[in-house]
């Protein structure tokens, strides 16, 4: 017992350092701030039940179940990180909605907070005692309730990623992989609280489950102070009103704009082979307006941003794919016309052009070497 209650009290201090470090920490300052949040509560949650089975006194046991309804907390604050990690809002009064399960529990359990010393100290006598009917009665709302925001976190990650990789040349390098990983560790500790509240194993009991929650913090710990700044992709700003009513498809300008970005896109060393290329440099090296440039791209060539830069990216990788004297491979061609994404390229060159690379390289290579013959003849 004694080594586990070191292993808590240690793993407390260390949450409690590396809330400070995530609270002070400037990249994605408002999700890291909610993280935060996390991992002091799962701190004062580890350092209660460390005073309190070391020490064994009835006295504790009141914070004793008021922490053990944190974990109604765990899952939301969860899903509020990864939805302030993909959209970039932070919390706002409205999504006091997500603690609705936490507060309903504290009310359900009101008993435990009005019980005199007495009444307090049998109930601790029959928790110590392992009596498993105590407090097994929000066992059920609490898995069902925490797991469904860590299935709806990673949804929502799962789409955050598929924008990504229609969007961006860069999508793996801002996948939050880093997601998944906090995920799993939430999902084994849970499927270990279930066990533990079903079955009765002497090996999976609650020293067991808190040194996972323990080891947790240190995976915490790990993944957020090496995360680097999360992309969220901005609306462009509006048009100041005066120009406002000027941005029309058949506007001077517009001309000019798509003029322009012909001329960077074209040439020995078109823009778009820049692999971290965004709208705001495209805007900047054109010398017009972000939202003109935007405006022109999407009435003009027929979609965002991105669509507009990865078709050009696709049919210069085409023609490379068809060049029978390239013998590079497709992943140093697709990098060459300004991917860095394995899965953004195969997903965009298939969306455009109706086939795989492989099998586009293969149908291609073929009728480039008959034509050259024929040329050669």
């Amino acid at each position: 017992m004694t080594s586990w209650v070191f292993l808590y009290f240690a793993a407390a201090l260390q949450a409690a350092l590396l809330a400070l470090a995530l609270w002070r920490r400037p990249a994605n300052r408002e999700a890291n701030r909610l993280l935060a949040l996390w991992v002091a509560l799962a701190g004062l949650d580890l350092a209660v039940k460390a005073a309190y089975w070391h020490t064994l006194a009835p006295e504790w046991f009141r914070a004793y179940r008021f922490v053990a309804l944190f974990p109604f907390l765990y899952g939301s604050l969860f899903y509020l990180y990864v939805r302030t990690l993909t959209q970039g809002r932070g919390f706002r009064w409205r999504d006091c909605v997500h603690l609705l399960g936490f507060g309903a529990m504290f009310v359900a359990s009101g008993y435990v907070w009005t019980m005199d010393h007495a009444r307090i100290a049998a109930l601790s006598a029959r928790w110590i005692a392992g009596e498993r009917n105590v407090g097994v009665w929000f066992d059920g709302p609490l898995f069902v309730y925490s797991l469904s925001y860590v299935a709806a976190a990673l949804v929502r990650v799962h789409r955050h990623r598929r924008g990504l990789r229609e969007r961006r040349s860069d999508a793996d390098r801002h996948a939050l992989r880093w997601i998944d990983v906090l995920a799993l560790c939430q999902i084994v500790i849970w499927i270990v609280a279930i066990v533990q509240a079903v079955v009765w194993m002497p090996v999976i009991n609650y020293m067991l489950l808190f040194g996972l929650v323990a080891a947790w913090v240190c995976v915490v710990g790990w993944f957020s102070l090496n995360q680097a700044p999360v992309v969220v992709e901005p609306d462009p700003p509006p048009a100041p009103a005066s120009e406002r009513l000027e941005v029309a498809p058949d506007d001077a300008r517009s001309d000019a704009v798509q003029a322009r970005l012909a001329e960077l896109m074209g040439g020995a060393a078109p823009l778009y082979l820049e692999p971290a290329l965004t709208i705001g440099q495209v805007a900047k090296r054109s010398g017009y307006p972000e939202y003109l440039v935007s405006a022109v791209i999407n009435r003009r060539f027929g979609g965002t941003f991105w669509d507009y830069i990865n078709r050009l990216r696709v049919e210069a990788a085409r023609e490379r794919l068809a060049d029978a004297g390239d013998t590079r491979s497709i992943l140093d061609i697709a990098y060459a016309c300004g991917f860095t994404s394995k899965s953004t390229f195969n997903a965009a060159f298939k969306r455009q052009v109706g086939d795989t690379p492989s099998a586009y390289r293969k149908a291609a290579q073929p009728l480039t070497a008959v034509a050259g013959g024929a040329g050669r003849r």
